[in-house]
This record gives C-alpha cells, structure tokens and sequence, in this order.
C-alpha cells in the first residue's frame, strides 16, 4: 500500500542528518546569539551609565542609576520583545516564515548600532534615546523566537528535531558568554591604554571619561553577528510544510527541498487536498481549543512560571559574585575597574553553569524526551531554590561560599537542562502549520511576561536587599517552579513522530496505517528512496 503522505514531508522526516541541517541550526541560532548578547550585556552596562550620568558628589558613593530609570533601561527591551514575538508569530503565519525572517534581524542591526549612538545633552535625554532604541531592538529579536523555532522544526528531520531547536535555543548560552566575555575585554583595554582623568577628584569614586565609549561599543558590537547572518538567511528558501501545507504548492515544495537535501521528489499535487481539510481550522476555534486547547495553555504557563525564575535567578547575585571574590564593592574601585569584574563574573558562571546545561539538553533530548527534562528540571530548581530560601543566612558566608555558588550553578544549570531549554521546542512541534508561528509566539511572549513580573515585581521587591525579602522572594520562586512541573502534564512527548502526526495534520492516517497495514506491505518511504543515485 502507498503511502498517503506527501512524499516532500517523507523525504524531510527520514533525511539523514547532513549539512543543510547545521547551516540551518547556524543561521537560526546566531539569531539567538545576537538576542543573548543584546539582552544580557545591558545589566553590566546599567551600572556604568549610572556612574557616568548620575555622579552626585554631595552623596558620597559612586553614581547609580534611580530605580525606575534602571527598570526601565532593562525592562523595556523585554516589553518590545513580547510585543515583536506576537507581531512577527502572527506574521510568520500569514505571510511565511521566509518572508519576515531577514526583516527582524535588519531591525536589530539598526536598533543596536543606534542603542551605541544614543545621544543628548542630559542624563534624562540620553536614557530616554537608549530606551527607544532598547524597545525597537527587543522587538526585533522577538520575532526571532517563533521564526528561528518553526524554521528549525520545519527543516528537521524526525529522528533529531528536537536536538536540532535546541542546538538553535543554545546559542544564546553562547551569546550569553560573549556578552560577559566582550564586556571584559573592552573594559580591560580601556582600562590599559586609554585610562584617563576620573570624573571626581576623589579616587574612590573615579570614572573614567572614556568610559562614555566603552557601553557604546559593547552595544554596537551585537549588530555584527546579526549582520553576518543576513545573507545565508536571505538565501533560505521557504519551508516545504508551509509552501505545500498552506499556499498548497507542493511543486514548488518539492522542487525547493530536492535543491536542498540534493534528491529527486514527487510533487504529489493531488494529495494537498486532504492535507489542507485537516488544517483549515483557525486559532480562536472550537475545534482547536478541542485538539490543542490543553497543549496551548501547557505551553504558555510552563514559559510564564519559567521566565519568573529565571529571571529572578540574579536576586542573589549580588551576594554571590562578592562572596565568591568575583567583584569588589563599588565604593572601593572605578567605574571600568566594576564593568570588568562584573564581566568576569558573568563569564564564569555563564560558562560554569549556563552554557552546559544547553548542550545537555541538545545531546539528551532524543534520548529522555522534552516531557521529562521539563519535569525534572523544574523539580531539580524548585528544590535549590528551596534551600537557597531556607538556608540563605547560612550560605551567604565566607566559610560557605562554596555550597552557595554550587547551589546557584546547579539552579541555572537545571534551568537550562530543563524547562529553559523544552518550553522553546515544545510549541514548535505540538501545533498544526497553520499556526504553529503564532502559537510559539503566544507561548513566547507568555515567557517574556513572566520575566516582566520578575523585573518589574520580584526584584523591585528585594531591590533594598532585606535578607528576610530575598529568603521569602526564593520561597516563593521554588513554589512558582512547583506550578511549572504540575503544569508541564498539559503537554504531552513530541519525541520520534513527524509533526503531522503530532498536530494531527494528516487526519490520524498515520495511526490508521500503522493499525490496519497488512504485514505484508511496504513502509513508508526513506530518505534514500528519493536520492538521486538510488537506482
């Protein structure tokens, strides 16, 4: 019996991994290498711009940026970011992925060069330029997240898909590195070579006047690699499950992934139809809230309850870098001096314990499955944040450095090993192509609320850095990742099934198939049935 499946579909499900897949992964990924970079390097620039633009000698302490102005300069790239997942998702749907994928990364090239030149005769003047451009760059890279998502799903193959938007999602651990590492290195050799008279006359509280460079370049450096990718995005053609699924084109399908995985394959115009029937309906229908109501309020509340402590992890950062002699206080060096040891410390624990819980995601998630790692991650965080919560008097001490910075490193690791990781892949797989795009973004900006809360609720609550704050803050941080675990039962293991058979794309035939093939039959094609050097 033939297969009922378009064979453009087959023939992406079965590919053998080759090097169209880790050009793909590359191309989407410094997407996120850029988000990364942009959005992490602001926290360490913050504390610069409060020294150079908000110096009051009459305080006697180094310049710090008012609290509402410090929410805002890093908040407001988080609004825009929530606003361009939901602009650019809803577009990817109805224009295509392709055709609105380049447009967000020449919005970050702009906006980031334009961040660096942010201009004005005063402080107010200055921030408020920086924070435009912050909104517009953050929108950018929102619509980063369901393209680069849905591309990467719709180029896999079934076998490492979930690998594969992982790799995709673990650049930013990359960018991550790169944001502390470039902070660093500038920071340093201004520090060396270009070190000039401080600001105040008082050592202690000196700032460097090239100082004022130094944020600037840092910003516009994370135009570079968004720039580099434009080309090889350019080039990309459309995916075959959108050209076929939904402008009901499979010639052009299958013309497109033949160039690409270099075989021959059938157009299959005539199966399009039954296809289509099973994708017309719409988001806000009651035939999707019966099939994918559950899967959609899965995804969106595991994000939300992530992102509130994830990004509520910096809490004891403060507490952390100096315990560990990462950084010294303030008071006690320059304006450069602080950017470079804070720098150094986002580097380290990025790179001790951000980055490899990425990769463990990537190397086990074919193997344990997105269900699991969700489950396990935010048990394994609920549990350190718990003890963090409980024994934060006790850990936050010289004799106990080390049990508080391995406590802390495994949080970000199991967050990275774990719900950070499975809540970007999930919602690229469970939806039908119709809108899978707007669904990743939904489930997306859900996230960025989520870190919203965090910026705007969680930390402007232990902001005075009351111990009895920041314990009942982590209490409460280990009960949110509790929700997130009983939440992740809404969702369901994507692992080893095409995306029509998880979304339901192709009317239950592959079950049906799979129960009613007489032993006798054929399977289902194989990538090497369609190569070109297959007799």
């Amino acid at each position: 019996m033939a297969s009922n499946n378009l064979a453009v579909l087959s023939a992406l499900d079965t590919a053998r991994t080759q090097w169209y897949h880790f050009t793909a992964i590359v191309i989407a990924g410094m997407g996120f290498f850029t988000d990364a970079y942009d959005l992490f390097c602001i926290s360490n620039i913050s504390k610069l711009l409060g020294r150079l633009y908000y110096y009051d000698p009459s305080t006697g302490k180094p310049g710090k940026l008012p609290h509402p102005v410090n929410n805002f300069v890093i908040g407001v790239a988080l609004v825009g970011t929530l606003t361009g997942q939901l602009f650019f998702g809803y577009l990817g749907d109805k224009l295509g992925r392709k055709r609105v994928y380049g447009l967000t990364l020449i919005l970050m090239v702009v906006c980031a060069i334009w961040s660096g030149l942010s201009f004005g005769s005063s402080p107010k003047a200055v921030m408020g330029t920086l924070c435009f451009f912050r909104f517009w760059l953050g929108f950018g890279i929102g619509g980063d997240y369901p393209l680069s998502a849905t591309i990467m799903s719709e180029y896999a193959n079934k076998k490492t898909r979930g690998a594969f938007i992982a790799a995709v999602f673990a650049m930013q651990g990359v960018g991550i590195i790169f944001a502390g590492l470039v902070s660093m290195i500038v920071s340093k050799l201004f520090l060396n070579y270009y070190g000039g008279k401080p600001f105040s006359t008082d050592p202690i509280f000196s700032t460097e006047p090239e100082a004022d460079y130094v944020w600037r370049i840092i910003l516009m450096l994370g135009a570079v690699p968004a720039l580099l990718t434009y080309y090889w995005r350019m080039k990309m053609p459309e995916t075959a499950r959108y050209t076929a699924l939904i402008e009901g084109n499979a010639k052009q399908a299958a013309s497109d992934m033949g160039r690409v995985l270099e075989v021959e394959i059938p157009a299959d115009q005539e199966k399009i139809a039954q296809f289509k029937s099973a994708n017309e309906y719409k988001l806000f229908s009651s035939e999707f809230f019966q099939r994918h109501g559950y899967h959609l309020i899965g995804t969106m509340t595991t994000w939300f309850l992530l992102d509130i402590a994830f990004y509520s992890q910096n809490l004891t950062q403060k507490d952390i870098y100096p315990t560990m002699g990462l950084t010294s206080a303030a008071q006690d060096i320059s304006a450069l001096g602080e950017m470079f040891e804070n720098s150094r410390a986002m580097f380290v624990i990025a790179l001790l314990g951000t980055f490899p819980g990425y990769w463990f995601t990537v190397f086990f998630i074919e193997k344990i499955g997105r269900f699991y790692i969700q489950l396990v991650g935010f048990f394994m965080m609920s549990l350190f944040m718990f003890i963090i919560g409980m024994k934060y008097d006790y850990l936050n001490t010289e004799e106990h450095k080390w049990y508080f910075a391995a406590l802390y490193g495994l949080t970000f690791f199991f967050a990275n090993f774990g719900p950070n990781s499975t809540t970007f892949v999930l919602p690229a797989e469970l939806f039908p192509t119709r809108v899978r795009s707007t669904c990743h973004a939904l489930s997306a900006a859900s996230g960025k609320a989520g870190a919203m809360v965090s910026a705007f609720g969680v930390q402007n609550y232990t902001q005075d850095g009351n111990v009895h704050k920041i314990k009942k803050a982590m209490l409460i941080l280990a009960f949110t990742n509790m929700l997130g675990f009983c939440c992740t039962f809404l969702v369901t293991e994507t692992k080893g099934r095409s995306l029509e058979e998880i979304s339901g794309e192709d009317a239950g035939q592959s079950e049906t198939q799979m129960i009613n093939r007489p032993p006798t039959s054929h399977p289902e094609p194989t990538w090497s049935d369609y190569r070109k050097d297959t007799p």
